[in-house]
């Protein structure tokens, strides 16, 4: 995305706060993962969101109404560092290049601050979300109480900036779905060319070392979170990622991957035969998933709700395990009684963004919130036989989950993934081509 599209971000966030406020925020900070070496940085979704800068430490300050509205601080152009551990912006390009109207080093930070914030009513942070972000609040709000005599004075009302900004995330611009169209290809063709390499006796982690070449030959770096790749009865962990196991002949693998396209993410999930051909068992109840996942798909559009979809999910489910013998009575009583918790217990989906689980308000515990144009939803029912179930004992060990990435628009949806194959006859024809 362009500047003026996280300048829109921080336009729509001001116009909601209340006059008199002034917006801290935070970067991410870089994690260090061994002696002096760190973790890949990634930066803060929140502070993505309304600046798209990509280096740690950084501090936003945005003031509605006030001159320079718009104030970054970042960390200042340093040769020696900049040989050793990459490029920095520093405070002479940074305004221009974000599109803010002030620039400070972070070394400015305890000098500039307090008169960015002194005189606003409001404070508006996300208090709770790190350490480093607490501490300068507090700090802050310290030296503003203590220096009346310079004239200096401390809002009166803090504000949690989670409810408007998170709000915000959750309805997707042109520019977003763009981004994350790209991302749901990308990750299309990775679950594609994991179906194609597929074999017996290759591990786990060769599989995700597929999709992850494939993404990154595409040009997402890195994934949106950490790949799901199980065999047999490793499918029915649900966030399973050790990915080292044998693919065992005869075995579903579940795949649950996909890739982060310049900050946005995508959310796919397949599961296929180990050898390229299911066997009766897998085919019935692969059936009955996805039957499950394309009724709840067809559901979606204005003014339906994750909860409405579920239930027309969740009686295919349940519909089809007590077909198997799996569950035995009536389906409405089984599903009011809930015991088809032990084979099905998540829920329908979950809102996607910039994060994989991403932030907006469900409104109720059961997900009731009306769609509307503009959010992004994951739909993936699945069925779990774990392998000590007490069922039949041909079910055990059989973990299936199916999973689309949905736009919601004014006419109804857009299902982002549907390039990779889900019926039973395209994921056999594929395998085997």
């Amino acid at each position: 995305m362009e500047p003026i599209d996280f300048a829109a971000h921080r336009r729509a966030l001001l116009s909601q706060l209340p006059a008199g406020s002034v917006l801290v925020l935070c970067a991410a900070e870089e994690t260090t993962r061994s002696n002096d070496t760190e973790y890949h940085f990634r930066q803060d979704s929140d502070f993505f969101y309304l600046t798209g800068f990509n280096e740690p430490d950084a501090v936003l300050v945005l003031r509605p109404g006030q001159s320079p509205e718009s104030v970054i601080f970042v960390r200042p152009s340093d040769k020696l560092a900049e040989i050793w551990h990459g490029r920095r912006l520093g405070k002479q390009k940074a305004a221009e290049t974000l599109g803010l109207d002030q620039a400070f080093e972070l070394a400015e930070l305890e000098s500039e601050l307090p008169g960015l914030v002194s005189g606003a009513e409001n404070l508006a942070y996300l208090p709770g979300h790190s350490a480093r972000g607490d501490a300068l609040v507090a700090d802050l709000l310290t030296r503003l109480r203590a220096g009346f005599r310079q004239g200096l004075s401390a809002p009166a009302q803090m504000q949690d900036l989670r409810p408007l900004l998170h709000d915000l995330r959750l309805f997707k611009s042109e520019a977003e779905v763009a981004l994350m169209a790209q991302a749901a290809r990308i990750s299309a063709r990775a679950h594609v060319r994991a179906m194609q390499a597929c074999q017996p006796g290759l591990y786990e982690y060769q599989l995700e070392a597929e999709i992850r070449h494939e993404c990154a030959m595409a040009g997402a770096r890195d994934m949106a979170y950490n790949s799901i790749v199980g065999g047999g009865e490793n499918a029915c962990i649900l966030h399973y990622t050790e990915n080292d196991a044998p693919l065992k002949d005869g075995d579903l693998v579940l795949i649950d991957a996909g890739c982060e396209f310049q900050g946005y993410a995508a959310d796919i999930t397949r599961t296929f035969p180990v050898n390229g051909q299911f066997s009766e068992e897998q085919k019935a109840l692969y059936q009955i998933v996805l039957e499950a996942e394309k009724a709840a798909v067809a559901m979606l559009k204005p003014g339906i709700s994750i909860k409405d979809a579920n239930a027309v999910a969740l009686k295919i489910l349940v519909g089809g395990l007590v077909e198997l013998g799996i569950l035995e009575g009536e389906v409405d009583s089984l599903i009011e009684e809930e015991a088809y918790k032990p084979y099905y217990m998540h829920g329908l989906g979950h809102w996607l963004g910039i994060d994989v689980h991403d932030v907006g308000d469900y409104r109720t515990p059961d997900r009731g919130r009306q769609l509307e144009p503009g959010m992004v939803i994951t739909v993936e029912p699945g069925l779990y036989i774990g392998p000590d179930a007490e069922v039949d004992p041909r079910w055990r060990g059989i973990g299936i989950r199916i999973e689309d990435d949905v736009l919601i628009t004014e006419e109804g949806h857009r299902n982002l993934t549907v390039d990779v194959p889900k019926e039973i006859e395209e994921i056999e024809a594929l395998m085997a081509g």
